[in-house]
């Protein structure tokens, strides 16, 4: 457990990382600072990789070192989080949702879902809206195995959780399929989303909640819960919540490709590309 005043680590973060100092305070100058600081994530990505300890506490001479007995875990893995939670009867992690015949010393963490288990023993299953892991005790810390794995296969679960917020709010993918996927977007009252278009896919718009400004083209209009919108492919469009509560809306997504980077800004109230 480290302790220190932010700027004595700063100080000593640029006289023994000078590369790494350097390259977060380009990060931070160039951030989006709206009501978060933003920082990209090609900045980001262009900062050293190194940890505290490497870095700057076994160089620097302003360290001292405290004893305390407390209990500590720094939770590194499935297996940490495994000792800490609270259990049944049977070892299995306490959980309503979780029907456990025949089952012991289990890890279940399922997000609301129901889960069965029949005659398994020390296993750690992890069921998220975008994946599900099941591992052996012990071996957790394989996970990264499994996330270069993903990366070597451009899959986008690697960049962006299925709940995504934005400056503006926040997007959920509630479906993601080939040729379609559908979302649930909730934009912050004042907030509006870039001018922008897209070359792949139209959109489909049903507000849910609130009352959402739309521009399609030229038009500008006010749409209300229980109606919707069509945006065509290429057609230049945004979404803003003049109210005072967020709007929530549906979107749907039909075409050839979905994914996040089809998309041109044209004009962004957060400077992002």
């Amino acid at each position: 457990m480290f302790c220190f005043k932010a700027g004595v680590f700063l100080d000593e973060l640029k006289m023994h990382a000078p590369k790494i100092y350097e390259a977060c305070q380009k990060a931070y100058e160039s951030a989006n600072k709206d009501e978060m600081i933003r920082v990209t994530y090609e900045d980001m990505a262009n900062i050293p990789s190194d940890s505290i300890d490497y870095a700057v506490m076994e160089k620097s001479q302003k360290v001292k070192v405290v004893s305390s007995d407390i209990d500590w875990s720094d939770l590194g893995s499935f297996d940490a989080l495994y000792e800490e939670l609270p259990k049944d009867k049977n070892g299995n992690t306490a959980d309503d949702n979780h029907i456990a015949i025949d089952s012991n010393n289990n890890l279940i963490l399922a997000d609301g879902k129901k889960i069965a288990t029949i005659d398994i023993d020390d296993l750690i299953i992890v069921d998220t809206p975008d994946a599900l892991l099941i591992s052996k005790k012990g071996s957790s810390q394989k996970v990264k195995q499994v996330v270069e794995k993903l990366k070597a296969t451009s899959n986008e679960l690697t960049n962006i959780h299925t709940l995504a917020h934005r400056p503006w709010g926040t997007y959920e993918v509630l479906l993601d399929h080939e040729n379609y996927k559908i979302k649930r977007i909730i934009v912050k009252p004042g907030k509006r989303l870039s001018l922008q278009k897209h070359f792949h896919r139209n959109e489909h718009w049903i507000v849910v909640s609130g009352t959402a400004t739309v521009t399609v083209g030229e038009k500008v209009k006010l749409i209300r819960p229980n109606e919707s919108t069509y945006i065509k492919m290429g057609e230049v469009h945004r979404l803003e919540n003049e109210g005072k509560i967020p709007v929530v809306l549906i979107e749907a997504q039909v075409g050839e490709y979905t994914g996040e980077d089809d998309i041109v800004r044209i004009e962004d109230d957060f400077k992002r590309n």
